[in-house]
């Protein structure tokens, strides 16, 4: 019943010493920084869209979708900003299942902590050096993000993590756009509250160290629908939602106000292909007040090469998700054009 200690991992310091990024590449994700910032603040009306597959669990089909997004990127950068969503940790509702390439590069073999911390760096380095797109990933264990906090741009807090406070006081010293999914109940004030917090400067115990953080002004909301005690999905992305969401905002003292619709999960019901229409309505209902044009920011969007999903197994498909079904690569370039001309 006790833990079995299997090995102790590098620092983050020295992983990074290991894989480090050259300042070629930092001056690129200092340049993205900002410009993913602008939006949130409000300093740029460019448009938001943080897409890629459900799990990156694969270098080179990530690295393929993350090179077809920077060459649609240059034909839309009046409009939009793509961020590539290159997700290393999953959470599991059950703890059953894949959980990440951080806990396994290779999803058919054994776990492999070191070895999947080593794997993610490399891959994250990778598909910034061959896209110039610094990449979005979810914090799902705050202790890790350090090995990746020279890469990142955008990083969520998904559902089951947001309540959490270890999470809350490791976002409030990160100095990125950071979103606070609402919880599976779908309760706002629960969202909001997590806001209030990560924008609060805190002192606490991180790494075994006692560190004090600032606060996080653009900390901010993604709607990703509920489930109510029935197990029923509740979409929460209509404009009643984002109406009662704008004014909880208006209730609080928050700086930035700003929410990042999560078109798949509980608001498609897992129905992947549920997104484009999804998307197309959080539009239109920007266009129908100037109010929740401002409070939206953008979408989350899960796509991949290959539609739909697949079981892990040695008929593996390139490119198609081994987690939550994904749009593919065709649907995923006809709506990030239509978002263009929409937004």
């Amino acid at each position: 019943m006790s833990f079995k200690f299997v090995k102790q991992l590098p620092s983050p310091d020295e992983i990074k010493a290991q894989a480090p990024v050259s300042e070629e590449l930092k001056q690129i994700k200092a340049k993205r920084d900002k410009m993913i910032c602008d939006v949130i603040t409000g300093a740029s009306d460019k448009f938001l869209v943080i897409v890629g597959p459900c799990s990156a669990d694969n270098e080179d089909s990530v690295c393929d979708y993350t090179n077809r997004l920077a060459q649609l990127q240059d034909k839309v950068e009046d409009r939009l900003v793509l961020v590539p969503r290159i997700y290393t940790n999953k959470p599991r509702t059950t703890g059953e299942g894949y959980k990440g390439m951080l806990h396994q590069p290779d999803p058919e073999a054994k776990p492999d902590v070191l070895a999947g911390i080593l794997a993610i760096r490399h891959m994250h380095i990778r598909s910034l050096q061959e896209t110039g797109l610094s990449s979005a990933d979810e914090m799902l264990y705050p202790d890790n993000y350090h090995y990746l906090s020279d890469l990142l741009s955008y990083v969520a807090i998904g559902a089951r993590s947001v309540e959490n406070q270890e999470h809350r006081l490791m976002v409030s010293g990160l100095d990125v756009p950071v979103g606070m999914k609402n919880p599976t109940s779908g309760d706002f004030s629960v969202m909001l509250n997590s806001v209030v917090a990560a924008q609060q400067g805190h002192d606490f115990i991180s790494r075994g160290w006692e560190v004090k953080k600032e606060g996080n002004p653009l900390t901010h909301t993604i709607l990703r629908g509920a489930v109510n005690k029935h197990g029923n999905t509740l979409p929460n992305y209509h404009y009643e939602d984002l109406q009662l969401l704008l004014e909880m905002y208006n209730d609080r003292d928050l700086e930035n106000p700003a929410v990042i619709i999560d078109a798949n999960h509980a608001n498609s019901g897992k129905k992947y292909e549920q997104q484009v229409r999804i998307v197309k309505e959080v539009l239109h209902s920007r266009l129908v007040s100037r109010d929740i044009r401002h409070l939206v920011k953008g979408v989350m969007i899960e796509s991949y090469l290959v539609s739909g999903c697949q079981k892990i197994g040695p008929d593996h498909i390139y490119g198609k998700s081994i987690t939550d079904p994904c749009l593919g690569w065709e649907e995923t370039e006809k709506l990030l054009y239509t978002i263009a001309e929409l937004c």
